[in-house]
């Protein structure tokens, strides 16, 4: 067999946290404590071998990388120290790049050295929305009490479409698309190279309604559930962390599509109903439930990556923390903006609903180039673990 090692796959790898990878003897204690470990395909090992070989291919094309949750059952346990669980991070941190498009801004979200760009550019781009939208004041309280944050952009009489929803429109829009354009390329590539890599014979392929029943729909179901992370056992708290954040999304983006149906749809018919939600609104409780699970989630994924990285049981990373630091920005200025507005501070509240929006534009921005990718990503890589084990991917 002819090796041909990626010398600067290596590289990144070290230096996106997992140095610890040339301890590792193959000692297989891994694959005998992590859950996923099958006897015909002992993960993480296999894993572990083609890092410190410098297989680049092999592992982008491998959707175990993606289907591991880093529970640190394997760093744990490893008598080497040479922490798979960081590895495997690291080449996850690496795949997304690889996957991502545009590639230059898929490799700008990859280093803290670019945080100031990576802050700055949406926060120019809404300053730059704001003057152009002429709302350059600060409301008095009593404006501030009656509309809130309706009208950061401004306001017009043209009643049929809000001044602040189309600038807010004009920004966030064209983000939000671009990263869901850029995980749709990412998981096509991510599922050609998976397939090829497999040999899968291409001329047997389900329908869309099978796909979407007999593989999609079950691997969304895991995933809401969090079956995979309670077999963990080391890190068996992180579900305390990752569910609440996942329901707090969901019950962010019903409230989200309400207030826009509220007073951009019926609000055209009674006006009445314009205006923030009285607190006793059962939209407005489910939002506020959900920005607190939201600040739980973050806080609790900070208090166990803080803990792991003291006790040596993981290497802390930008990759890791980039995420978490934007979870718990979007959280905490959305919930202060809320309680400025009750305190009647309309310039402090302003400034900090800025930064919300700042913050929200980053995570819709930079979604498919971190550790957020994994949504789609993970979802893609359980799709196939079930489609490769079918018949479809079985028939030559």
């Amino acid at each position: 067999m002819n090796v041909q090692p990626d010398l600067e796959f290596i590289k990144y790898l070290q230096s996106a946290g997992g140095d610890t990878v040339k301890k590792c003897y193959q000692c297989a204690t891994c694959s005998v404590v992590c859950p996923l470990s099958k006897d015909d395909k002992p993960f993480p090992r296999k894993e572990m071998i083609w890092s410190q070989w410098g297989l680049k291919d092999n592992l982008v094309a491998d959707p175990d990388i993606f289907l591991c949750h880093q529970c640190g059952d394997c760093s744990a346990y490893c008598p080497r120290g040479a922490k798979p669980g960081d590895v495997l991070g690291a080449i996850r941190a690496y795949a997304y790049t690889f996957y991502g498009w545009p590639s230059g801004l898929a490799k700008l979200a990859t280093s803290a050295k670019n945080l100031p760009l990576l802050i700055g550019i949406p926060a120019a781009i809404i300053f730059v929305m704001w003057m152009l939208s002429g709302a350059m004041h600060i409301p008095t309280k009593e404006h501030f009490a009656s509309h809130g944050y309706q009208q950061f952009f401004g306001t017009w009489d043209f009643k049929w479409y809000a001044k602040n929803i189309f600038f807010i429109v004009l920004f966030m829009v064209p983000a939000a698309g671009l990263a869901v354009f850029s995980a749709f390329m990412g998981v096509t590539k991510l599922w050609r190279t998976m397939a090829a890599n497999a040999g899968v014979n291409p001329n047997f392929r389900p329908s869309v309604g099978q796909f979407l029943s007999n593989f999609l729909w079950p691997s969304i179901v895991e995933i809401i559930k969090h079956s995979r992370f309670r077999e963990c056992k080391v890190n068996i708290d992180r579900v305390r962390g990752h569910l609440p954040i996942m329901l707090a999304f969901i019950g962010l983006f019903i409230t989200t599509c309400w207030s826009l149906l509220k007073n951009d749809v019926l609000g055209l018919f009674w006006p009445s109903l314009h205006g923030p939600l009285p607190i006793y609104d059962p939209i407005k409780i489910m939002a506020n439930v959900s920005a607190i699970a939201l600040i739980f989630g973050a806080y609790v994924l900070w208090t166990n990556r803080s803990r792991s990285e003291s006790e040596g049981t993981s290497t802390g990373t930008f990759y890791d923390w980039f995420l978490i630091w934007e979870i718990m920005a979007v959280g905490v200025t959305g919930f202060s903006a809320e309680i400025l507005r009750w305190l009647g501070l309309p310039t402090i509240g302003y400034v900090v609903y800025f930064l919300h929006l700042v913050s929200v534009m980053m995570l819709f921005l930079y979604m498919p180039y971190t550790k957020f990718a994994h949504i789609v990503y993970r979802t893609t890589a359980l799709a196939f673990e079930r489609y490769r084990e079918s018949s479809f991917a079985m028939q030559k």
